[in-house]
């Protein structure tokens, strides 16, 4: 499984809008694409204004049709200027759990 680890860090007066956007992003994932298989989207503890995206994906090539989705594309293209530094993303194998335990979120 290829995963997507993203610190984001938003301007204090966007965070509502930002969080609608970003809503429509990740339910357009889950629900759309047949490649993504959990994404979550995590308040930070301490920073009201920073959030953490971890969203799984079959491959790396699945996460690259995310790239191109419309839901996708609207979300980049709404919320740049929401941003109070750029995104901080991390990618990855998963070592743990195996590949097979995977399943789709609901």
């Amino acid at each position: 499984m290829f995963a997507v680890m993203v610190n984001v860090h938003l301007k204090p007066e966007k965070k509502d809008d930002f969080l609608k956007e970003m809503l429509n992003d990740a339910k357009g994932s889950i629900n759309n694409e047949e490649g993504c298989l959990l994404f979550n989207i995590i308040q930070d503890s301490e920073d009201p204004n920073c959030l953490h995206l971890y969203e799984v994906y079959t491959s790396a090539d699945s996460f690259a049709v995310h790239e191109k989705t419309p839901h996708f594309v609207r979300w980049v293209e709404t919320t740049a200027d929401w941003l109070e530094k750029p995104l901080e993303i991390a990618t990855g194998t998963h070592i743990f759990p195996d590949n097979d335990v995977w399943k789709k979120q609901q």
